[in-house]
């Protein structure tokens, strides 16, 4: 039976150049700061999203704590959207890491508008609340279907933090996506932000591995706490090789992963699936089956027999996540499997 894997775009395997990068990569010992693949990696990442410096960690969760960390105190309060990545799935790290309260604002489709974000700006002074100390924003949104932050509201957002004087850090583990999504560098869509945590898996295809990005003190502060939490690494140039061929190699290519999503969502509104289509806009595509009288795990068990992997998002929410490794026969083929098994009206 065909097996096509949409889970997520995690379950990539690494391209033959990753696989032959690894091999040859010259490596040191990182925690001495002498493997010279990692700090060209890091470097690279840095210059693409125009920032100072970069910091390579094990994971997009790892990236996202250590900016918390780095970038508050405890009894601060971080303001991020209520279906985050950084709320809902790292294991309330930071409640546990930094000692900081999460202030959960509800978005439109994942996207936070600057006035509600300064609405929810703590004010000063007062010895019963705690100080807004961080803004963290999720480009891509991934439980919101891969939606992005318009440029225009990433200015506002800007202009507000400055005015109070709050950092914003951004969760863009999916940032590649959004630049290429928008037509514009992943750096025009950084400058916004004081901090970036981004993957290099996921639809850049490397095996392991995420990139933290800002100022080059706010590096070393985060590079103190990567310590703490025993994320040092030793001969790691193994496996930031592949993150250099996914940074210059693998981003332009992402477009054929938002087409085949879009693909897929248009099937799936043909075949009078409960989607909303304008969340379709990079490689996510996210639907409803409650109206089938199903739940999502239901419905993704029924999908598995025919070798359709989806993953369930929620009671009655389903995922598809395109990626590389999927091609338009793919698509084709799950449109087939939806079809069959959508029950008449």
């Amino acid at each position: 039976m065909r097996i096509v894997d949409l889970r997520s775009d995690t379950v990539t395997l690494p391209t033959r150049e990753m696989r032959d990068a690894m091999y040859k990569a010259e490596v040191g010992d990182d925690v001495y700061r002498e493997d010279p693949t990692v700090t060209a990696l890091e470097e690279l990442g840095a210059d693409l999203l125009g920032k100072e410096a970069g910091l390579f960690v094990t994971s997009g969760t790892m990236g996202n704590q250590l900016a918390a960390m780095a970038h508050t105190k405890k009894s601060d309060e971080i303001i991020c959207e209520s279906e985050s990545h950084i709320y809902c799935y790292e294991v309330a790290g930071l409640a546990c890491l930094s000692g900081a309260q999460s202030r959960p604002l509800a978005g439109d489709r994942g996207i936070l508008t600057a006035g509600r974000i300064r609405g929810a700006i703590r004010p000063g002074g007062d010895v019963h609340i705690p100080d807004t100390g961080l803004i963290c924003l999720e480009n891509t949104h991934n439980r919101a279907g891969g939606t992005c932050y318009p440029l225009a509201e990433l200015e506002a957002i800007r202009a507000v933090a400055d005015e109070y004087r709050i950092p914003v850090h951004m969760d863009g583990a999916r940032i590649f996506n959004a630049a290429v999504a928008q037509g514009v560098s992943a750096g025009e869509i950084a400058r916004h932000a004081d901090s970036v945590q981004f993957c290099l898996s996921k639809g850049l295809a490397a095996p392991v591995g995420s990139l933290l990005v800002g100022s080059r003190d706010f590096v070393e502060t985060a590079r103190r706490y990567r310590k703490m939490l025993g994320g040092g690494l030793r001969q790691a140039g193994i496996l930031a090789a592949a993150g250099i061929v996914a940074l210059t190699g693998m981003v332009d290519r992402l477009a054929e992963d938002h087409a085949n999503a879009r693909t897929l969502g248009e099937a799936l509104a043909n075949l009078d699936y409960c989607i909303d289509l304008g969340t379709v806009q990079t490689n996510l595509v996210i639907f409803d089956v409650a109206p089938l009288g199903l739940t999502a795990a239901a419905f993704v068990e029924r999908l598995a027999a025919s070798g359709v992997k989806a993953g369930a998002s929620g009671e009655y929410r389903v995922r598809l996540v395109t990626h590389y490794g999927i091609e338009r026969s793919d698509i084709d083929y799950v449109a087939g499997v939806l079809a069959r098994l959508k029950p008449p009206c």
